[in-house]
This record gives C-alpha cells, structure tokens and sequence, in this order.
C-alpha cells in the first residue's frame, strides 16, 4: 500500500542573518505555505498544422505564506523586520532550504536551497492572533544538496551536492 505524505514531512528552514552569514532556523507557526510554479509558456500555430504548440521556457516560483506571530521567533522577527523596515532589494533577499523528510540516508536528508525575495502583503488579519502575510518569491537558482538537522529540528547544515 502507498504511504501518503504528510504536510509535515516538507520542512522549510530560513536563512536567519547572523553577521557571517545565515543560520537556518526552522519556520514555525506558519498556517500556510503553498508553492506555487508559475511557468512561462511560449505558445503558436505554424501555418502548416492545424494545431497549436506550448513550451515551457521558465518559471517564476513563489511561496504564499502565513503566520501567528510568536516572540522571539527569530525568523518571525527578520520577516517582521522587512515587512515593517519596508526593505528593498538585497536587503529583503533570504535563502530558504526545503527538506524533503522522506528521503533519508544515513541521517541526511535530501534537500533544496534558494535565494527568495521577501514580498509583504498584509498582517493583524485574524481576530485570534496577530498574522503576518505575503510571498516569497524566486530570486535564483535551485540549489540541490543535503540537510543535516540537529536534534532539537530547530536548525540544519546545507551541503551542496
């Protein structure tokens, strides 16, 4: 019998400033993280056939999110830091790593790291907790590797593979 994928077992890390570079720190709290690919299509008809023709010549991937605002979250509070420092360019880029729970060798997990601009939308739009929305969309290339999380699943190591 196939096993279902849990939600759960696709784990985002994100890339927290920390003066050297970045800790990767485990994105919690969040209510909504949907992918999404948004390709590019290049569509025509040739005079002499009488059907149409799609490819695909990129993509424009983006990342809806949603959270409850905790205290002294870090990755909470660096969001939190862009959207109300309204931050432009360079300084509202961070990279993201997807670990993949499901495939798992020797303690490793495979995993992608990417740069993704830090797009604000709205926030305080639930009576219950105070939450922040918005995108994270694609600023680079996909980078394939693996993730060693640490015992507590609060943070990881990225290799490039």
């Amino acid at each position: 019998m196939a096993k279902l994928v849990k939600r759960c077992e696709k784990m985002a890390y994100y890339g927290v400033p920390n003066g050297d570079g970045y800790t990767f720190t485990k994105m919690t709290g969040f209510t909504e993280m949907a992918v999404t690919k948004n390709p590019s299509e290049y569509s025509r008809q040739y005079v002499d056939e009488e059907f149409s023709q799609t490819d695909i010549t990129g993509y424009s991937m983006s990342v809806s999110y949603e959270f409850d605002r905790y205290m002294d979250d870090p990755v909470h509070d660096d969001i939190i830091a862009i959207t109300d420092d309204e931050l432009i360019g360079t300084d509202a880029v961070r990279p993201i790593i997807m670990v993949d729970l499901t495939d798992e060798a020797d303690g490793r997990y495979s995993a992608v790291m990417r740069d993704f601009s830090i797009i604000p939308d709205s926030e305080g739009g639930s009576n219950d907790a105070y939450t922040y929305s918005g995108s994270f969309k694609v600023k680079g290339k996909k980078i394939t590797g693996v993730a060693e999380i640490s015992e507590d699943k609060q943070t990881l190591t990225f290799t490039e593979m």
